[in-house]
């Protein structure tokens, strides 16, 4: 009998077990791989915006790596209630997308094509951040086409509105990035400071 928890990866893209959040790599759980580009290898192959394939509360974890910004925003809530719907009555979605309100500091200051700084692909410019890598979408890949972005505030309200029944957010500001954890059931304090201790990318200050 296969006891391992699950981990649904939304847009996974191509095989790499580095994409997958460190706190999902333990011997315990399994990953189930689910891109909507079929050449990316995954174990599903569906649009996020519609997860029919995959059982109601079959999943202990979702996770979510810049992903939903590639929606429209009439889009978001009803995917994020798509997750909400796969997730067990005790399961968590971690999700991590742009910060728009740091990228926006440098906007004001007038960096728009300016470096913000260097991903494995090259230079990311506050422009990429918000509508999508250029590089990628001039070779064809419209997928990463930014249709919809985020602060803290409106990440954490819509969230709640897709019926999950509590979120703790988290900006990292030196990669331009918000964290979400979204949890299906309540969690006591405990619950949410381990979840935060072991997938939020800094310390969580209390």
């Amino acid at each position: 009998m296969n006891n391992k928890k699950t981990v649904l990866h939304v847009g996974c893209g191509y095989p790499n077990p580095n994409k997958l959040h460190k706190a999902f790599r333990g011997e315990e759980w399994q990953e189930i791989r689910l891109d909507i580009d079929a050449d990316a290898q995954p174990d599903v192959v569906a649009d996020m915006r519609d997860l029919s394939q995959i059982e109601a509360h079959s999943i202990d974890a979702l996770w979510s790596s810049h992903n939903v910004e590639h929606l429209y925003p009439h889009d978001v809530i009803p995917t994020l209630a798509g997750f909400r719907r796969i997730l067990k009555p005790d399961g968590i979605a971690l999700i991590t997308l742009p910060d728009l309100q740091e990228v926006a500091k440098l906007i004001a200051e007038d960096k728009l094509e300016d470096p913000a700084y260097i991903s494995p692909a090259g230079p990311i410019a506050p422009l990429d951040i918000l509508y999508g890598f250029r590089a990628s979408m001039a070779q064809g890949n419209l997928f990463m086409a930014h249709k919809t972005g985020f602060t803290a505030k409106t990440l954490a309200q819509a969230i709640i509105n897709a019926g999950f029944a509590m979120v703790t957010v988290q900006r990292d500001t030196r990669a331009f990035n918000l964290w979400a954890i979204a949890f299906c059931s309540q969690p006591s304090p405990e619950e949410t400071s381990l979840a935060q201790q072991m997938m939020f990318p800094l310390p969580v200050n209390h």
